[in-house]
């Protein structure tokens, strides 16, 4: 054996498992999308979640470990495990919820979920970054991806009015955000994350230029998060992508976000906490006031579960904030919370598109009790625990949160959390009594056909079946919200093995 042979490093293929299967699938749905044969076409769904299936079953088997892989760019640990199973779990219900979709039979089969694995991809390679080269290049896999996924209604002018404007918003935070990982890079010298904190331990932490790319990575990490001020283009770019796209993003988009941000401020910037702990706390407080009084008052569906995704960013940023193990398991508690009761709202807001014809109008929803119970229930218990009511998953992840906040002498952004959550009872709850306190019109499918979409211009589809998958994922999900708010303690014993990941007290 040669000299360079033996000094080769060495390649950890079962800490990158994960990320291999989604590539590979990623190749093998495009590839399958291309042949001519019908019946291979159909069957592409099928491989991705296959796909899914195997990256899902391979983190299990990494659920323990905790390494450094790749010359230590990646960790493998229990955090980054955590954040892969909400990834994979997200793509797999939006896989299901696009099986009826025009999303795939416009952009093609094989494109379309070759990009929703790529998108995976790369969250994943972002959930377990140590190194700012690595942390970009995951951004950019996913966000390069969702660009595409968000335009794949090809026909409707909206989807590709949403993914005009998440591609300039978007390149905007990602330049933004390379700009400041540059500067802190002339100011300490690194990119890997210990390095950095090492650096910083001193007199560097107060040193312009390193305040100046702290500021600039932070403004570009809350683009990608939906944090206020930097939220502009969501309410937009969620209403006019499908809706099944739509739910992916707001919760595996806003996992992988907040990923990021647990391991770039709490372990590569934790000694500057004392400069950027206020500046995201005011970030925190901006956008649970602005995402609140956002969605007040909107008629679609979409666009208020935008605006509630700005507030929901506001109350996940008070985990970062303290920069403790115990608002790492409260972030992640709650992310997890995030991912079963969205996850529940948008399958019903799938199927009433289908089934009503009026898309994601909140009107799509009157008589929804009587007509359709399963899916009135699930998207009840899913509005109730986005408000933070008791016995539902959004109300314990609150309360942990709220209770990490006041550990960390932030008892003034736990009283935000709280009155942001008194704020968001003004549109969860009429969405509660469209459906149980009125009646579905009887001319609603004639009304249906002549009325404009609001994003497209085009007019709306005829009713259609909503799909066994779809109905079947609104109660899985909705079931999910209230077990998590009766039986909190297994995710939890989960959740302490992220807090430990990052090394925080």
């Amino acid at each position: 054996m040669s000299l360079a042979a033996a000094s080769a490093p060495q390649i950890d293929f079962a800490g990158l498992s994960p990320v291999i299967a989604l590539l590979a699938g990623g190749v093998a749905v495009l590839l399958a999308g291309l042949l001519p044969a019908e019946r291979v076409r159909a069957a592409v769904p099928a491989l991705a979640l296959a796909s899914l299936g195997a990256a899902l079953a391979l983190t299990v088997w990494q659920f323990g470990e905790r390494k450094a892989i790749v010359s230590g760019a990646l960790v493998v640990d229990d955090l980054a495990m955590l954040l892969n199973i909400v990834f994979v779990v997200a793509a797999a219900a939006a896989v299901l919820l696009s099986l009826r979709g025009e999303a795939v039979e416009q952009a093609g089969a094989g494109e379309h979920h070759a990009m929703l694995l790529s998108a995976v991809a790369g969250m994943s390679l972002l959930a377990g970054a140590q190194n700012t080269v690595t942390l970009f290049l995951g951004l950019e896999l996913l966000s390069i991806a969702l660009y595409v996924l968000c335009a794949t209604e090809l026909r409707r002018a909206g989807s590709l009015e949403a993914g005009l404007k998440y591609l300039v918003v978007g390149s905007v935070g990602s330049a933004t955000l390379l700009y400041g990982l540059a500067l802190i890079y002339g100011a300490t010298g690194a990119t890997d994350f210990a390095a950095i904190a090492r650096a910083l331990d001193g007199e560097l932490a107060s040193n312009p230029l390193a305040l100046t790319g702290i500021a600039l990575a932070m403004g570009g990490l809350a683009f990608k998060a939906s944090i206020a001020p930097f939220h502009q283009w969501t309410p937009d770019v969620y209403e006019g992508a499908p809706t099944p796209v739509t739910a992916f993003m707001s919760v595996a988009t806003k996992a992988a976000a907040f990923g990021v941000l647990l391991r770039f401020f709490d372990v590569a910037l934790i000694e500057a906490s004392v400069t950027w702990a206020p500046a995201l706390a005011a970030l925190a407080t901006i956008s649970i006031l602005v995402g609140n009084v956002g969605a007040l008052g909107q008629s679609s569906l979409k666009r208020m579960l935008a605006w509630s995704s700005v507030a929901q960013a506001g109350y996940l940023l008070a985990g970062v904030v303290v920069a403790s193990r115990v608002g790492v398991q409260a972030t992640v508690f709650y992310l997890i919370a995030y991912l079963v009761m969205t996850l529940a709202a948008f399958a019903v807001v799938v199927a009433r598109e289908r089934q009503s014809g009026r898309g994601d109008d909140i009107s799509s929803l009157e008589g929804l009790g009587a007509s359709h119970p399963w899916l009135a229930w699930a998207m009840t218990l899913a509005m109730l625990s986005l408000a933070g009511i008791p016995a539902t998953a959004g109300f314990v992840g609150k309360f942990y949160l709220i209770e990490a906040a006041v550990a960390g002498s932030y008892s003034w952004l736990a009283i935000v959390i709280v009155v942001g959550s008194m704020i968001s009872l003004g549109y969860y709850l009429p969405v509660v009594a469209r459906m149980w306190l009125t009646e579905e019109p009887r001319s609603a499918g004639a009304r249906a056909t002549s009325r404009p979409a609001i994003a497209g211009g085009a007019p709306e589809a005829d009713p259609r079946p909503a799909g066994a998958e779809t109905v079947a994922l609104a109660v899985l999900f909705g079931a999910a919200t209230l077990l998590l708010g009766i039986l909190p303690s297994p995710l939890m014993d989960l959740t302490r093995g992220a807090g430990r990941a990052l090394g925080l007290l």
